[in-house]
């Protein structure tokens, strides 16, 4: 059961949140602006301030496509935002002249865009339910190189000179992106049930591996290096899952939307269909902080690029299919100063 308040962990409530369910958060690298991507078609921007210890939004501007929202990202300099979605296409808003323009596309809706920023190039990649993954200079009509994928793209991350790419089936590919775009290997991690999102973590400041979380209430961490004697950083653990003493009783288990690495911290945040969020300490193997339920689904999240914001959306995921969505029911978008709350465990 979901609790009865929209906000019960007293977090911020971005003015004019989206009118229909979140799809996609997504901070700038460079300040404090968040872009939320939505299934009314639109793609918002919101200032987000604070003064003193009040968290403030101003809405800035926004953009409508001909289709719902699946992904945001910012391009590294933070001057611009892409977004794809169901019309199969990839708009670029310069948010400077607030012009909006294609510069990518598909045969299919586009689940997923990131900005790749290589010392020799600069691109997005964008990955669709087409089966493939295209990385595309936005300064030309044809995409720069296609890989071919087996399955549907339904999640990526970036973070140079590393990607991951979550398809259809349970599968992860991991590419290289130094001079160009090169797949790895592709892999299956030990989750049994279909994935939904990934994000790639540090280690001493480079990508070292990826957590990657699922509908079965369970997260995975996969280092990169497969041949790492220390096999203590490759496991799996349970998480939104309903907490019960009995053991006659059956365990309600949820599905994990989103999973994403404080940028300082290297711990972790997940949010699900249980309407919570958490944060967790990976290494340490243990949960820091389990967020209060609120009445509906937390569908994405994200931290901004100093870890001091913390920005998740509560909105309906269709985990529960058509009877269970309440039209009535509000779209909200919260933004949490999560201060110390994701510091990891003295050893």
């Amino acid at each position: 059961m979901f609790s009865s308040s929209h906000n019960p962990n007293k977090d911020h409530e971005v003015t004019q949140p989206p009118n229909d369910s979140v799809s996609s958060l997504s901070f700038s690298p460079s300040a404090d602006f968040l872009v939320g991507g939505s299934w009314d078609n639109c793609v918002r921007c919101w200032e987000i301030k604070q003064s003193g210890s009040v968290v403030q939004s101003e809405p800035k501007a926004e953009q409508l496509m001909a289709g719902p929202i699946l992904s945001t990202c910012w391009s590294g300099d933070g001057s611009k935002v892409f977004a794809g979605g169901c019309d199969k296409s990839v708009k670029m808003w310069d948010l400077n002249s607030n012009t909006f323009t294609q510069v990518a596309a598909h045969d299919a809706p586009v689940k997923t865009v990131n900005w790749i920023q290589a010392p020799g190039y600069q691109c997005i990649m964008t990955g669709s339910w087409d089966k493939t993954l295209k990385f595309w200079d936005t300064r030309q009509q044809q995409p720069m190189m296609t890989i071919n994928c087996e399955e549907r793209v339904y999640a990526s991350d970036v973070l140079y000179p590393a990607a991951v790419v979550v398809l259809a089936g349970r599968k992860v590919k991991v590419l290289s992106l130094e001079n160009q775009p090169t797949v790895l290997h592709t892999s299956e991690p030990p989750l049994r049930y279909q994935l939904r999102d990934i994000s790639i973590f540090k280690k001493d400041g480079k990508p070292a591996g990826y957590g990657v979380c699922s509908i079965e209430g369970r997260a995975a961490i996969e280092p990169f290096d497969n041949n790492s004697a220390n096999s203590k950083d490759k496991f799996t653990f349970k998480c939104h899952r309903s907490a019960t003493s009995d053991h006659n009783k059956p365990q309600e288990i949820y599905s994990v939307n989103g999973i994403k690495f404080h940028p300082s911290y290297g711990t972790l945040a997940t949010v699900g269909s249980d309407g919570k969020f958490a944060f967790w300490d990976k290494d340490a193997r243990t949960k820091l902080k389990g967020s209060e339920q609120l009445d509906n689904t937390i569908t994405c999240c994200d931290f901004n690029h100093n870890g001091q914001y913390f920005a998740y959306a509560s909105s309906y995921d269709w985990s529960k299919g058509h009877s269970f969505h309440n039209p009535q029911q509000k779209n909200y978008i919260f933004v949490r100063a999560v201060k110390d709350e994701l510091k990891p465990r003295k050893k």
